[in-house]
């Protein structure tokens, strides 16, 4: 006996399979897609981290020199017998405004020495409000073609501008190139000078020249090379600058007399 409900012709069934494996088939491709998206994502979120440690380490090693101030100010007391580095605090209630003052930086330096130049600093020394602040300024007078002589500064780097006259400026990268990078600068003009190279003015005109120096530190530090090397106390063994400097040993004693 023929079953009377409504059946399906074959070819319809198989068209419905068809579309049934398909969609099984797109189903688990778009699986596999979401699955190497989230397994991208997870890589490519591990990077991130890890890239933005190593930047947070650049920065924190940027700011190692002099770490950015936890209050107002930190103005310096001198009388303090804390050892920190850098001076104590005063009392923040005994602060004045003289210790945010400097007055003279418009009196120019007494020239008048071997060089022919004078620098005048405006440091924590001077201004004691500068403590933790990390930064610092001074003047500098050159007799005509008078020197700064080469010499470091191993806590700061410096931007120098000309007030008046011309200055023939330089510095000197490190080891192994040593390439000299110089420059004569006229009124108005700015120069840099990285942290810890070598570096000189010198007054190329016939007038007297003034520069202001600023530099990144409460305390920059200042190491003449030529007092470094030959004045130093006590004294470099002379054989050791003579092989140092490929020169016989009397002409080192000579230039060690002169310091």
């Amino acid at each position: 006996m023929q079953d009377e409900g409504y059946s399906f012709p074959s070819t319809t069934i198989n068209k419905k399979l068809k579309k049934h494996c398909q969609f099984i088939s797109q189903t688990k491709l778009i699986s596999s897609y979401i699955t190497d998206f989230f397994f991208f994502f997870f890589i490519m979120a591990n990077h991130i981290v890890l890239l933005s440690l190593v930047a947070l380490s650049f920065c924190y090693l940027a700011f190692a020199f002099e770490p950015s101030p936890l209050q107002d100010f930190c103005v310096a007391d001198p009388t303090s017998s804390a050892r920190v580095n850098g001076l104590a605090c005063k009392n923040p209630m005994t602060v004045q405004a003289n210790d945010f003052f400097f007055s003279g930086l418009h009196i120019a330096g007494n020239t008048s020495n071997p060089v022919g130049s004078r620098v005048t600093p405006v440091n924590v020394a001077q201004i004691p409000g500068l403590n933790t602040l990390g930064i610092s300024m001074a003047r500098i007078d050159y007799a005509p073609w008078g020197i700064n002589p080469p010499h470091t500064h191993p806590r700061a780097s410096e931007i120098l501008t000309v007030v008046e006259g011309s200055l023939l400026v330089g510095f000197v990268t490190s080891n192994p190139d040593n390439r000299l990078i110089t420059k004569v600068l006229q009124k108005g003009d700015v120069f840099v000078f990285p942290v810890g190279l070598v570096h000189f003015q010198q007054n190329v005109g016939y007038g007297n020249a003034v520069a202001i120096a600023s530099l990144s530190s409460q305390n920059p530090g200042v190491i003449t090379v030529a007092t470094a090397v030959f004045g130093s106390n006590p004294a470099i063994a002379g054989d050791i600058l003579a092989k140092a400097f490929q020169v016989d040993k009397k002409i080192v004693e000579h230039i060690q007399s002169k310091f």
